[in-house]
């Protein structure tokens, strides 16, 4: 009696430090997994503003200003080469894949959206758009790669919270890449999840902050655009709340609608074989964006990030410079390059914020933020992602209420005229092509095996 007792014992023991050796293995791989996005976010950030920089400098040596005519459009073709033929799944932004990701729960591989592959073709392929004077932002792109870490890291360690693996990757993504802790916390919940749940949420704050840790230990405690000191002073202040948030809501849903509508277009354009196709629509795209930045003085390369940051400081763009960069982030958007919306959204909305001061006689800075507030709404439709990252952004905790309002008007605006969001629109395309390869695949195992010749009779 007393033996069996023992052995039931040290059974129970055992089988406790198993699964005690099971739990710390899958928390230390997903720390690991967490470090290693902060990491890499940060790494990405170097190289995305050094390949800008390299750019920058490039086109404006003596007697190659009209380069980019020649280096742009041709870019553009082997960079949508590269997406198609090499890493297929990183065109865009990677934040509509990381939606549809978590919608392809019983897919092989999650539809091919989210690997090692993809995220490191995301990284190279971004970088080298910024090369070739692009605008598209890094951050859409970190999400991607954040989720595709997560999940690596969730099958190392036997992790079966796959869709909360993606929300946590894709949070701490926006969270490294601006600095900006609770924005990739509030984008999580309102964007790509559009729910909370406590347990999915934990995993999203644990790694959220191990990113964030991992990445400040690199790049430094930092406000990305600095610290503003802008305040709303007067009636006439107040009407920038009420104009910046129309007007920016009505051309985010502008942007919104028009890029959906093309990218629809495209996918039914019934011309050319696919890549031929492609490569023509990258082609036209890298001539519009090499024809209006040679002609606007360089100023709609890139991110937009000098020129956002300069009307935040007071200083305005140039007139119709917030037009001229909404049309090059379009024409980036829908090539089929690897590229994100954030940065450059911010800066077309900076750009329409500083046009509104000028019609109003107010202040720059401020209009800057609110026009951000209210264009970036429009566009994304995440009104509180919105204002929180802007906030972290500028450092700014005296216009909270302002920005507050210019967001949700900017929201409501956008849903008046695009009631279809823009990141759901493209990632349920995503969805649509995920199951049309799987079901194709399944349907050609079923015919290889109905026409595979009959196994000989075992003679025994």
């Amino acid at each position: 009696m007393e033996t069996g007792k023992l052995t039931r014992l040290g059974m129970l023991r055992r089988s406790r430090a198993m699964v005690s050796r099971r739990v710390w293995k899958s928390r230390l791989v997903f720390w690991s997994g967490a470090l290693l996005i902060g990491a890499i976010s940060a790494g990405f950030a170097r190289a995305a503003d050094y390949a800008h920089h390299l750019f920058t400098r490039l086109v404006a040596q003596d007697g190659l200003s009209l380069a980019p005519l020649v280096i742009t459009p041709l870019g553009f073709v082997a960079l949508a080469y590269a997406s198609r033929r090499w890493f297929p799944g990183t065109q865009g932004s990677g934040i509509p894949q990381a939606i549809a990701s978590r919608s392809l729960r019983d897919l092989p591989g999650r539809g091919g959206l989210l690997s090692l592959r993809i995220a490191v073709g995301k990284v190279l392929l971004t970088v080298a758009g910024l090369f070739c004077g692009a605008s598209i932002g890094r951050e859409g792109p970190t999400v991607q790669v954040g989720a595709s870490i997560m999940m690596l890291a969730g099958r190392f360690g036997g992790m079966a919270e796959g869709r909360g693996l993606i929300l946590a990757g894709g949070a701490a993504g926006v969270a490294a890449a601006f600095n900006t802790p609770l924005a990739g916390i509030v984008f999580a919940i309102e964007e790509m999840s559009r729910a909370y749940r406590a347990r999915t949420n934990g995993i999203v704050l644990t790694t959220v902050i191990i990113a964030g840790v991992s990445s400040l230990a690199i790049l430094g405690n930092y406000t990305y655009f600095g610290i503003s000191h802008a305040v709303l002073d007067g009636r006439r202040d107040w009407a920038l709340v009420l104009v910046c948030g129309l007007a920016g809501g009505l051309a985010g849903a502008l942007f919104s609608r028009t890029m959906v509508s093309l990218v629809r277009r495209i996918r039914r354009w019934k011309g050319p074989s696919p890549t031929r196709k492609a490569l023509t629509v990258a082609l036209i795209a890298g001539v519009i964006t090499a024809g209006i930045g040679v002609g606007f003085g360089g100023q709609t390369w890139g991110t937009g990030y000098e020129q956002a940051r300069a009307a935040i400081e007071g200083e305005a763009p140039s007139a119709g410079y917030f037009a001229l960069k909404l049309i090059t982030t379009l024409a980036a958007s829908v090539s089929g390059i690897p590229g994100g919306l954030f940065a450059p959204s911010l800066s077309v909305g900076a750009g329409l914020g500083a046009t509104v001061a000028g019609l109003l006689q107010s202040q720059v800075g401020l209009a800057a933020i609110l026009g951000m507030a209210g264009y970036f709404a429009g566009v994304t439709q995440a009104p509180m992602t919105a204002i929180v990252i802007i906030i972290e952004m500028t450092g700014n905790h005296g216009i909270v209420v302002p920005v507050m309002l210019t967001a949700m008007l900017g929201y409501g605006t956008s849903r008046l005229f695009a009631p279809e969001p823009l990141y759901g629109a493209l990632s349920r395309l995503f969805v649509a092509d995920a199951l049309r390869l799987y079901r194709a695949q399944e349907a050609a195992s079923r015919t290889a095996q109905a026409e595979a010749p009959p196994r000989p009779l075992d003679p025994r």
